[in-house]
């Protein structure tokens, strides 16, 4: 066949004009063959009614890759074949006639090496306003091992923080102040140190507590640190307080968390509402300057609650572990906030396991190793009881 014929034929099978079903635009393919580097995503997705879920999981395949509307010829000037995600995999979702799970293959090359913010601009960018969908809810996702080794990952982790804090066999035992607004920051520093002297390894600030009316950030970490080191004195203990430095701007976070390392403090905390670039940037200097970062989940509910929208906590517990935060909170199963005992599981063996094996009872759908990125330690905190600690640990283990 001439190079002429076979261009023509291209054009007559997938470079027609006008809109163009997305399966026949190439981005459904049952049969193709998964490779080690392919970033793997299962999405939950409730089509429109009268939209075939296959045709609904190419539409998503395709808008969170290369396509638009309809074929533009311009493919023809790429590597098209290559860059195309590829749905390859329908399945009805267990005890629904609704929803579906769709099984989503890209190509790595289409992510920036070591960004959470081109990662998530990619599979969660566009997709979740798309017509062809009643509801979309990204629920695992499987990242190659090349892939993660360009991330840094935690840089202490669970075994180096036990070991800078000396404490082995049981679970690291804190608490946030409250109330958690309003107190003046020798109130909030006395707080700290009574919980401390009283057997805490670490206090806390809570979410909402940054540089208010009532209490700016310098004298709260100046009364906070003064009370650290009293109890540290008191009772031989290594102990600390997690200095929130979440602020407007990244010169304000920077200037927060130098302060608060130039006292002495040995760690800080941000929030999850900063955005992937801010922490990524937080995590690279808490590695530079020795300090480990905790990260509050604030926020996370507003996308992570709804069962068929949105994005299941683990993939955030994913990315976060990539970004290189040293703690994350993870859920409790007991307590005041919401968490089905298994899913929580799910959330806990995501941050500490080296490899993943699919066990669909915890939501993890693939497997997927970990390529020697250090583990996250899952913070349970959301209202528990000290009555209630016994099952915490019966539940999640010790770390």
């Amino acid at each position: 066949m001439s190079d002429a014929s076979e261009r023509s034929r291209i054009k007559s099978e997938r470079y027609e004009s006008g809109v163009i079903p997305y399966k026949k635009m190439g981005y459904w393919d049952p049969d193709y063959t998964i490779k080690e580097s392919d970033v793997l995503c299962l999405f939950r997705l409730t089509p429109q009614p009268g939209v075939d879920p296959v045709e609904a999981a190419a539409a998503v395949a395709g808008e969170s890759s290369t396509a638009t509307w309809t074929v533009v010829w311009t493919d023809l000037l790429t590597a098209c074949d290559v860059y195309r995600a590829k749905a390859y995999f329908v399945e009805e979702v267990p005890n629904s006639s609704t929803e579906f799970f769709a099984f989503i293959a890209y190509d790595c090359d289409l992510f920036e090496e070591g960004s959470i913010s081109n990662l998530t601009a990619s599979i969660i960018g566009n997709v979740f306003g798309f017509k062809a969908v009643k509801a979309l809810r990204l629920e695992d996702m499987r990242l190659p091992f090349a892939y993660l080794k360009t991330f840094i990952g935690p840089a202490a982790g669970v075994i180096v923080e036990r070991e800078r804090l000396d404490v082995f066999g049981r679970p690291l035992l804190g608490a946030t102040v409250k109330p958690k607004l309003g107190l003046s920051g020798k109130n909030y520093g006395r707080v700290v140190y009574e919980g401390l002297k009283g057997g805490l390894d670490f206090l806390k600030d809570d979410e909402n507590i940054n540089s208010q009316p009532f209490m700016r950030w310098r004298e709260r970490y100046l009364y906070v640190m003064e009370g650290i080191n009293r109890a540290a004195a008191k009772t031989g203990a290594v102990k600390g307080s997690y200095l929130n430095v979440t602020a407007a701007t990244m010169e304000d976070m920077y200037e927060r968390a130098e302060f608060a390392r130039e006292l002495g403090s040995v760690i800080i905390m941000i929030d999850l509402v900063i955005g992937y670039t801010a922490i990524q940037s937080m995590c690279i200097w808490g590695r530079k300057n020795d300090t480990i970062v905790h990260l509050h989940r604030a926020g996370h509910s507003t996308y992570t609650r709804q069962k068929s929208h949105g994005i299941n906590f683990r993939v955030i517990c994913k990315w976060m572990r990539m970004s290189g935060v040293d703690h994350i909170h993870a859920g409790t199963v007991v307590g005041k906030l919401e968490g089905d005992p298994k899913a929580v599981k799910g959330f806990y063996d995501t941050l500490l396991l080296t490899k993943l094996k699919e066990d669909r009872t915890t939501g993890i759908y693939f497997d997927m190793d970990w390529a020697s990125l250090r583990k996250c330690l899952p913070v349970a905190s959301g209202g528990i009881h000290c009555g209630q600690m016994h099952q915490l640990t019966e539940l999640l283990g010790e770390d």
